[in-house]
């Protein structure tokens, strides 16, 4: 269930440096986790924050305060990235993707604020993940995401790819 004191909103480049901040503790969350290769080194950064928010696909996720407590970036329409898959998509109809989803960890139901603000957008969603990022995984299968197989990302490493279609 989400919090509906959540709201979410595009990003805008004053909101770059918090994104920043809630990557490295989405980071550092991931490694306490045991989750050390996901997100490694620099990515992802402020730089791919603002690529997000030029293209019109960075979000962010604000408290009741108005305080933004987590970021995600949503691309309707193909991902090269997932053009190839080890196993199989539930289908080939037209798709959104959740990428560099993240929180500060100061509230619960960030994650599934933006996805429910993505289904609101389009019901047919794509996702993928490190397998190491045991969190992430568990979350996805309880929101009703079916695990379809593996994709390469553009590092050259796998991850677990995942699709929910709400139509």
């Amino acid at each position: 269930m989400t919090d509906r004191n959540l709201h979410i909103r595009r990003s805008t480049a004053a909101d770059l440096r918090r994104i920043d901040e809630i990557y490295g503790r989405a980071k550092v969350f991931m490694r306490s986790r045991g989750n050390a290769a996901q997100w490694s080194g620099e990515y992802p950064s402020a730089t791919d924050a603002a690529a997000d928010m030029e293209a019109g696909n960075g979000y962010v996720v604000t408290d009741a305060a108005g305080r933004v407590v987590g970021t995600f970036a949503f691309i309707v329409g193909d991902d090269p990235t997932y053009g190839s898959i080890d196993g199989c998509w539930l289908n080939d109809d037209a798709y959104g993707t959740i990428h560099r989803l993240a929180s500060d960890g100061s509230v619960h139901g960030v994650a599934d604020a933006a996805l429910e603000y993505c289904i609101g957008l389009t019901g047919n969603i794509r996702i993928d993940t490190h397998a190491d990022n045991i969190g992430m995984i568990g979350w996805l299968e309880s929101r009703g995401f079916s695990y379809c197989g593996v994709i390469t990302v553009s590092d050259g490493t796998p991850r677990r790819a995942y699709q929910k279609n709400s139509f």
